[in-house]
């Protein structure tokens, strides 16, 4: 159990800083930054491999680089809903 908040709290701050270098939200706040940052982490260790320091199971950064590509996909799939 604890191991699955030590999950979420690393998801939070990895969607977080994600957010925070490219300069965009994602939708619903804290949960979208852990979202981001959980399915980042996923998806930059399937491509990426794991390398470089690992936090509560997760390579950082491969997880950052994966969570920075899901906020420009979240944000450019939200922007383009909006304007059509």
């Amino acid at each position: 159990m604890l191991h699955f908040v030590w999950v979420l709290i690393v998801g939070a701050v990895i969607g977080s800083l994600a957010s925070a270098i490219v300069n965009r939200d994602l939708p619903m706040g804290w949960l979208g930054n852990i979202f981001g940052g959980l399915v980042g982490a996923w998806l930059g260790e399937r491509f990426l491999g794991t390398w470089g320091p690992i936090i509560g199971g997760m390579a950082i950064v491969p997880a950052l680089i994966g969570a920075i590509v899901v906020v420009l996909l979240t944000s450019w799939l939200f922007n383009k809903t909006r304007r059509a």
